[in-house]
């Protein structure tokens, strides 16, 4: 299913900021800034798709109306993988074996049945008991089929086990999780919730309808399977208009996607996809992608440093950082938009534009595209027919997401073998030929398309320099942020890494991009400036944002701009009022999930509702009993309202619970340690690090405690270690810093000073040495 990344997020090693400015230069970027969103964009200039004041929105009809007038397009779709998204249990739709099949799975066993009718499972409930369980829907049709069982209260959860339809076998898409009950991939927990995390997309108009007061769903979806309107929008107008006359803008649409440019388009398929949070239940066809959704960026945990996908991200983040996107190409360009196949055979679909006969497709910029035989051996280098002859073998190479389905990476990437061993990213090459040396591949690929031409810094090895904190890091990012042609999605991932680096030089290229185009990079320049200044100096930089054309952005200003409501807002203090209700009213529709409330929790407690936080703690909980993260918040705000017992409580049976969690015992030593009891807090702290030895926080957390309990060495070695790992760690090695020169140790405070110094020259913090 689907994972929704989280909105807003915060870089947790950037929570503070690191270099206050003049008050001058703050109020001269804002009033540029403020007369840039007054003035318009240039991305702008693209139509907000919004209907005439006054007109009553367009409403879903019955898809069966749209065959009537469109045949071609309806027979094209009929039976492909859009229409058959999910389908209601029956001899057709289901593929899975239920003839007493079964499947173990450790101590555990799984059986598939028919009774009365029906497609039955027998397996461990939300309880842990065997139970019988019917079979409501189909999710897909191919490589991989999976089931929703509905559960009391309107929920339908997928369950982890998947049917293969080129094996016929059943298998679990996760291997190694197990199918126990109690873990958090079982598909009678929240984390397979199909309500909130699967039938959006694979549905036509749906809307979860959540009810906070019950704990119940009342989903709705127009239609089964993703339909005409799920792309085009809601059709009522676009009947009145064929009823009538035909002379009305867009044919009653809100848009026309045969004639949209390639950026409307593409974000029109990334609402399905695109690794994304949503901004609301349900979406609306008239708006900008991130008046809906939330896109995520190329970040570790699902990109690789050149921007290959990782997992399930799905298409969108590696195309829009393509050269095809950036050329005009589309979704459409390779895909029948109808019936999903390609538009021709084999290497054709490439063939429209990479021939040696300068064919080219018309409105593709076609600027230093080389006239040459793409299909010839003395190209790719290998046989004919044979894997390596075809494309997508070396320019698309796929990721198996859920176990068995090949995600073709839709970035157009070349290969290049000895970039990748140097970078520890994937290759076409590599990951074809793994029984040779990479360093015989690099060298054969050397020999046949030559040395890498020497040109401006690439994005892939400045992100190296800027991760790994090596020297250069910051200049490296700063090259990159300078580059006119850089993708949005790339130029949105590098402004994440700038509170890392901080320095005025930073401050102005987050502020700068405040008025990029893209509503991607304004969402994470907001983030960017909020992390490099203290929020009493954010106001003349964030506030032009609460007014911009689009909502993920006005939230991103609008919650960078909370601390700031106590002391008043001024002239902007409407529009913030408009911008903070549109997040909180994003929130309050995804009552359904934990990761929601926790956040209402966290709103409500910036914005003074002190009465609202704790019931949305615990809303958080009764939505998800294992979502940690809300545990450790209400233990805090127990403790921190002289209710000490009733969070201790509950911190201990949650370690009883859980005793393997680092986040517990990490919340466990801070809450020993307001307590006093020091020596119970380092133990805890050396838990949390012993569970999760990479994660740097935990250790961090740790080295403080042990330099607050009065063992400098110890603190000191703990940060040592962890800049081996995190070289880029400032809050650590400012800490160690000072911990050395409160030991004494004058030249290890000067090597670390210079190691910095390397990393970012223009550090506020050499300044004040």
């Amino acid at each position: 299913m689907p994972k929704p990344s989280d909105s807003p997020q915060r870089n947790p090693r950037s929570a503070r900021p690191v270099y206050p400015v003049l008050a001058g230069l703050l109020l001269l970027l804002g009033l540029s800034l403020w007369l840039a969103l007054q003035g318009g964009r240039g991305e702008e200039a693209l139509p907000l798709r919004q209907s005439e004041p006054g007109t009553p929105p367009a409403a879903m009809v019955d898809e069966a109306l749209c065959s009537g007038c469109h045949s071609p397009q309806t027979k094209a779709w009929q039976g492909t993988h859009h229409q058959l998204a999910m389908q209601a249990a029956s001899e057709s739709s289901v593929l899975g074996d239920f003839n007493d099949a079964r499947f173990q799975e450790g101590e555990d066993t799984t059986r598939f049945f028919r009774k009365d009718g029906g497609f039955w499972i027998n397996t461990k409930g939300p309880d842990g008991t065997l139970a019988d369980f019917k079979v409501a829907y189909t999710l897909g049709v191919t490589p991989l089929q999976q089931y929703l069982i509905e559960l009391p209260g309107g929920r339908l959860q997928a369950l982890d086990l998947a049917w293969d339809t080129e094996k016929h076998a059943w298998f679990q898409p996760a291997p190694g999780q197990g199918v126990t009950f109690k873990h958090p991939q079982h598909w009678s927990q929240p984390q397979q919730n199909a309500n909130a995390q699967c039938i959006d997309c694979h549905s036509t108009g749906y809307e979860r309808n959540f009810d906070p007061a019950s704990n119940t769903f009342a989903s709705h979806w127009n239609s089964l399977g993703v339909g005409c309107q799920a792309c085009h929008g809601p059709a009522s107008r676009h009947l009145e208009w064929a009823a009538k006359s035909r002379d009305a803008a867009n044919a009653g649409f809100t848009q026309k996607l045969s004639r949209v440019d390639n950026v409307t388009e593409v974000e029109t398929c990334a609402r399905c996809h695109a690794h994304r949070a949503p901004l609301g239940d349900g979406s609306g066809h008239a708006q900008r992608l991130m008046d809906d959704y939330l896109p995520s960026a190329l970040t570790r945990e699902l990109y690789e440093l050149d921007g290959k996908i990782k997992d399930e991200v799905f298409e969108y983040g590696a195309f829009t950082q393509s050269t095809m996107f950036a050329k005009g190409l589309r979704c459409s360009t390779c895909h029948d938009p109808h019936s999903t196949v390609l538009k021709a055979p084999g290497n054709g679909v490439c063939l429209q534009c990479h021939n040696p006969a300068e064919k080219r497709l018309a409105g593709i910029d076609a600027k230093r595209l080389k006239a040459k035989d793409y299909e010839s051996p003395e190209h790719h280098h290998h046989l004919q027919g044979q894997a390596g002859s075809q494309c997508v073998d070396c320019h698309m190479p796929g990721k198996l997401a859920r176990g068995n389905d090949l995600r073709h990476d839709h970035g157009f990437s070349l290969p290049n073998p000895a970039r990748a061993l140097r970078l520890g990213t994937s290759d076409a090459c590599l990951s074809c030929h793994r029984a040779t040396p990479g360093d015989r591949l690099a060298e054969q690929f050397r020999q046949w398309y030559g040395d890498d031409k020497r040109g401006a810094p690439r994005y892939d090895d400045s992100l190296w320099l800027v991760r790994n904190g090596k020297p250069g890091a910051s200049r490296a990012l700063f090259q990159q942020l300078e580059t006119r042609d850089l993708p949005a999605i790339r130029r949105a991932t590098l402004l994440a890494e700038l509170p890392t680096y901080p320095s005025e030089r930073a401050l102005k290229a987050a502020a700068n991009d405040l008025v990029n185009p893209s509503p991607q990079v304004r969402e994470a320049a907001v983030k960017a400036v909020a992390a490099l200044v203290p929020p009493e100096q954010r106001r003349n930089l964030l506030a032009p944002l609460l007014i911009d054309p689009v909502r993920a952005v006005r939230i991103a200003a609008a919650y960078e701009l909370l601390r700031l409501r106590a002391t008043g807002l001024g002239n902007y203090e409407k529009s913030w009022t408009k911008a903070i209700g549109e997040y909180e009213a994003a929130l309050l529709s995804q009552q359904d999930r934990a990761e929601a409330n926790l956040k209402l929790a966290a709103l409500y407690q910036a914005n003074g509702r002190s009465d609202d936080v704790e019931h949305y703690l615990r809303a958080a909980l009764q939505r998800d009993p294992d979502y940690l993260l809300a545990l450790v918040g209400l233990t805090q705000w127990l403790d921190s309202n002289f209710r000490w017992e009733e969070g201790r409580a509950l911190l201990d049976q949650a370690i009883a619970n859980h005793p393997q969690s680092p986040l517990l015992q990490q919340a466990n030593g801070l809450a020993l340690m307001r307590k006093g009891d020091r020596e119970a807090a380092l133990k805890a702290f050396a838990e949390s690090t012993r569970l999760e030895p990479d994660n740097g926080q935990y250790a961090y957390a740790y080295a403080v405690a042990l330099h607050d309990s009065g063992q400098l060495e110890p603190a000191c070695q703990q940060l040592e270690k962890l800049l081996e790992r995190e070289p880029a760690n400032r809050e650590a090695r400012l800490a160690l810093i000072n911990y050395w020169r409160e030991a004494g140790q004058i030249q290890k405070v000067q090597a670390l000073l210079a190691e910095l110094e390397q990393l970012n020259p223009d550090d506020p913090s050499l300044r004040r040495e």
